[in-house]
């Protein structure tokens, strides 16, 4: 890794010399540390760095920044290994043609840990993206801080972090980890819009499997401990998992695709060939009229979208609830959706956190809403209640209410108590309702409020079972009807389900204008 060039061997006689110097230089920069430590990072099963670029971006488009920096330290016998690019390779490119910006770690350089110089490029390329307003990626395959660099290695991560910060809602920032990404590196990617992983490969942890040893007595495998299938389906950690580095990549393209380069752009629409007015007869069959059985409520959003085609964020975690970016005629839809096929499609701690930070990123890069319900409620339990359920279900409340893009809600089945409310109700701010002609909007199920309603009546009856089945008759025709709602101006039409995908572009395209000014503020305070 010793890269001490002998720049006075090359005598200054003229700019061919000089060229010629260059050349050698780039050179020895682009090899890295050789092909031995390339052939250890592939035993590994991982790419290098710049492999990784390759793929990311559009072929020929790389455009590298500092990629002749070395670190300036000293001691430890820093100052006899001063390799080019300081471990990480830094730049920008072009995606399907729109520029993106990018760093990666090269883990054969110091193990890709974090030091003085090495954050100055990551600093630098951060700001760049900012000022330019175009997405930044970066590519985390990194040991963490470098030792030998004691506190200004620190330092460099508080630069990242405060820039993560800043560009919070004005870029989109996705981080794939492609390796280790452990203590405070971790946190650069908790910052960020997305987190990419790949199962066996890499891990995201504040203290490791020793450390938790040494404290804790537990034993556990770094995988075990944070592994890309632990984050993507028990912290939640993980948006997206994959089985292969070439297989994530190309998916951080194609989420690339569907978002705008920054707040101040739409998101990218592209041609459609898909009819607006297809009608979709089979979601009169895929939704069950009895609100107790269970079916996919993906297979009714592959209905009505684009080529059947969506982008399901945090697929694995929280699954009672769908958060996924499709497309409608050609257009970015971010969509909700209560998931019956998961605990009955009802708002929990996890699904409630799941769906406001979604909620909150496609409102900062003006991706309109649609909210699919169908919601028993909110999960009753002593562990729920004590876990916080209340301040975790006013995150996607506030969420919602503070959204300022097009919201369009579908009732598809039944939306009952606070969680109808919470879903994005007309009367949280809602441009437009519709609901299907099965739907029961209600403070809760027919059979619930019969027993509160008319306790005593079934109590005192001769037949208490006979009357408590015709009170729950009634309650429901007079208050859980399909038009309750449509009559009282709280849903804005009813309409056949498979006229839906017509209804629902024919609306968008209306609200494609919308403007909506927030009360002057310096920021909210959401809860926590």
């Amino acid at each position: 890794m010793t890269t001490t060039t002998a720049f006075a061997s090359l005598e200054p006689a003229d700019l061919h010399g000089r060229v010629a110097e260059l050349q050698q230089i780039r050179e020895q920069a682009l090899a890295g540390p050789g092909q031995k430590a390339t052939e250890a990072q592939h035993a590994r099963g991982k790419l290098t760095a710049r492999e990784r670029i390759e793929l990311l971006l559009d072929p020929g488009s790389f455009q590298e920044v500092e990629p002749l920096r070395r670190h300036r330290a000293s001691g430890f016998g820093m100052e006899a290994k001063r390799p080019y690019t300081d471990g990480v390779v830094t730049g920008w490119g072009t995606v399907e043609g729109r520029t993106v910006f990018v760093y990666a770690h090269d883990f054969r350089i110091f193990g890709g840990a974090l030091g003085e110089a090495h954050a100055q490029k990551i600093h630098k390329i951060m700001d760049m993206a900012i000022a330019a307003g175009c997405p930044l990626v970066s590519l985390n395959d990194g040991a963490g801080a470098r030792i030998q660099e004691g506190v200004t290695a620190l330092a460099g991560y508080g630069g990242i972090f405060r820039r993560n910060t800043q560009a919070s809602g004005v870029i989109p920032q996705i981080s794939v980890i492609l390796g280790p990404c452990a203590g405070g590196a971790a946190y650069s990617p908790a910052l960020t819009d997305f987190v990419f992983m790949v199962r066996d490969t890499s891990q995201m942890f504040i203290t490791g499997p020793d450390v938790v040893r040494a404290v804790t007595g537990e034993e556990i495998t770094h995988n075990g401990l944070g592994g890309a299938d632990v984050h993507a389906q028990t912290s939640g950690v993980a948006h997206f998992v994959y089985d292969d580095e070439e297989t994530c990549l190309a998916e951080v393209r194609y989420l690339l695709s569907l978002l705008p380069s920054n707040n101040r752009q739409q998101p990218p629409r592209t041609a459609c060939t898909d009819p607006a007015e297809r009608r979709s007869p089979a979601l009169l069959d895929i939704v069950p009229a009895d609100g107790n059985r269970p079916y996919d409520m993906a297979r009714v959003i592959e209905e009505i979208v684009d080529d059947g085609e969506m982008m399901e964020v945090h697929e694995h975690w929280a699954r009672n609830i769908i958060c996924a970016l499709a497309r409608l005629d050609g257009h970015v839809v971010g969509i909700i959706a209560n998931q019956p096929q998961t605990l009955a499609g009802v708002l929990d701690i996890e699904a409630s956190e799941k769906a406001a930070r979604f909620v909150q990123f496609c409102d900062a890069f003006s991706i309109p809403l649609l909210t699919l319900l169908d919601v028993p409620g909110f999960l009753p339990g002593v562990d729920q209640e004590h876990g916080g359920i209340i301040r975790h279900g006013a995150k996607l409340l506030y969420a919602y209410c503070n959204a300022s893009v097009p919201r369009i809600s579908l009732v598809v089945r039944k939306a009952y108590g606070g969680a109808y409310i919470v879903m994005d109700s007309q009367s949280i701010g809602a441009d437009l309702t519709y609901a299907w002609p099965a739907n029961e909007i209600a403070v809760m199920g027919a059979d619930g409020a019969a027993n509160v309603i008319f306790r005593r009546q079934i109590a005192q009856a001769e037949d208490p079972e006979a009357m408590r089945t015709e009170l729950v008759k009634e309650y429901r025709s007079e208050l859980m009807h399909p038009y309750y709602a449509a009559e009282r101006g709280l849903v804005d039409d009813v309409i056949d389900p498979a006229a839906t995908r017509e209804v629902l572009i024919r609306s968008l395209s209306m609200l494609r204008t919308k403007h909506a000014a927030l009360p002057s503020r310096k920021h909210g305070n959401p809860p926590q």
